[in-house]
């Protein structure tokens, strides 16, 4: 499902026109990414939690030169199903 499918499911789940349907998704994606960005997580109950992973500076080999090198720290953002989504799924 791509954002446009997203939009139009949400429009017609809740009611509401396309164009406020992306309004409330695109403020809820903004919102979440804020949250991360100042390292909050974002727990949304029954459905899951949005928090930042940190990853440490590592060794790698550049697979062109067979070269050791250096791959610098860095956050990802990292989702984790709540109970209810997994059960619905399995």
């Amino acid at each position: 499902m791509n954002k446009n499918e997203l939009v139009s499911a949400v429009a017609e789940k809740a009611g509401l026109t396309k164009v406020d349907a992306k309004k409330a998704i695109d403020a809820t994606t903004e919102v979440i990414a804020d949250a991360l960005k100042a390292g909050d997580k974002v727990a949304l109950i029954g459905f899951g939690t949005f928090s930042v992973a940190e990853r440490g500076e590592r060794q790698g080999i550049n697979p062109a030169t067979k070269q050791p090198i250096t791959i610098a720290a860095k956050k990802s953002a990292k989702f984790k199903g709540g109970a209810e989504l997994t059960a619905a799924l399995n």
